[in-house]
């Protein structure tokens, strides 16, 4: 049928007399086109015209039961950027669903994807997207950003959580660079420099350190005078001094660091140590939060007896 009842014409009349009036010469969609392929060969041979070439590519599929589709919520090419991944790497990764350079290479510039592309390797069934692989796919891409390249991307999610206090952005960015997967999760990775997040005194426990909460307490005690006796807050000093104190004093680097870097962050894990933390925060704000954590413990201590 070329004519519906209202007397418009269907989609597959309209569509070939559409292609050949914009002298579309290629056609590339989705398999799943491909059984209308005849029935447009077939009106271009009526109308004495010719059909373009036709390339059919795999179905992009979310899991191997449904396609990937924004009407579920799947994010599109531009929510991808907005969530922090880069472009060259989400180009690249597209470029390999459904389709092989024959090689085990995988990272390829969008030029040289251009050179390399040959429709005889596009597999035959549907690719899975695999917001993972993505993932790691960026994490790769960032890595691999010159240091001024990444600084110059990462400031502005810096600015998200930390924007109105003074940070030594550069010096966070060397930090964050190699523990950057997705720039949109930069925030909350570095809004501890803002305001330390609540968290259970549980964390200054640590068997590998043979912290418990009375060791954290004692090596927290042990090391502010030290932090405040710091008379040029930069990082070289910082290490210095904690390291010779740490030394003289018998102690392992451990017993006293782990309980410094959870009093600073409040996190487990972060970008850098207690002396790097330290640093970003400057002096006012170390002794602060040391302070801070020591009433803490000591309430805990005394809850506990």
């Amino acid at each position: 049928m070329l004519i519906k009842s209202d007397g418009m014409p269907t989609y597959n009349f309209a569509n070939v007399i559409d292609d050949h009036l914009m002298a579309i010469s290629h056609v590339t969609r989705g398999t799943e086109y491909l059984s209308s392929a005849p029935k447009y060969n077939l009106l271009y041979m009526a109308l004495g015209w010719t059909p373009p070439l036709y390339i059919h590519l795999p179905v992009v599929m979310k899991d191997a039961t449904r396609k990937l589709s924004k009407r579920y919520g799947d994010p599109s090419f531009e929510d991808l950027l907005a969530m922090g991944y880069l472009r060259d790497a989400v180009i690249n990764f597209i470029a390999l669903l459904g389709w092989s350079p024959g090689t085990d290479r995988e990272f390829f510039t969008l030029d040289e994807l251009v050179d390399i592309f040959d429709e005889r390797n596009l597999n035959k069934s549907p690719a899975i997207f695999n917001m993972d692989k993505l993932t790691w796919f960026n994490a790769e891409y960032i890595r691999r950003l010159p240091f001024d390249e990444y600084l110059q991307v990462v400031t502005p999610w810096f600015d998200k959580a930390l924007a109105g206090i003074s940070i030594d952005y550069t010096r966070l960015a060397e930090l964050m660079q190699g523990r950057t997967e997705v720039f949109g999760r930069v925030p909350d990775m570095v809004a501890f420099l803002r305001e330390v997040p609540p968290y259970e005194t549980d964390l200054y426990m640590h068997k590998k350190m043979k912290s418990t909460l009375e060791s954290s307490k004692e090596a927290l005690d042990f090391i502010r005078p030290v932090l405040e006796d710091i008379a040029t807050w930069e990082e070289s000093a910082i290490h210095d001094a904690l390291m010779a104190a740490i030394s003289q004093s018998g102690r392992k680097n451990g017993i006293v660091l782990w309980p410094l870097r959870i009093a600073l962050s409040g996190l487990q894990n972060t970008p850098g140590g207690a002396v790097e933390i330290a640093y970003l925060l400057g002096k006012d704000e170390t002794l602060g939060r040391v302070d801070t954590a020591l009433a803490t413990l000591g309430r805990g201590q005394a809850n506990a007896h």
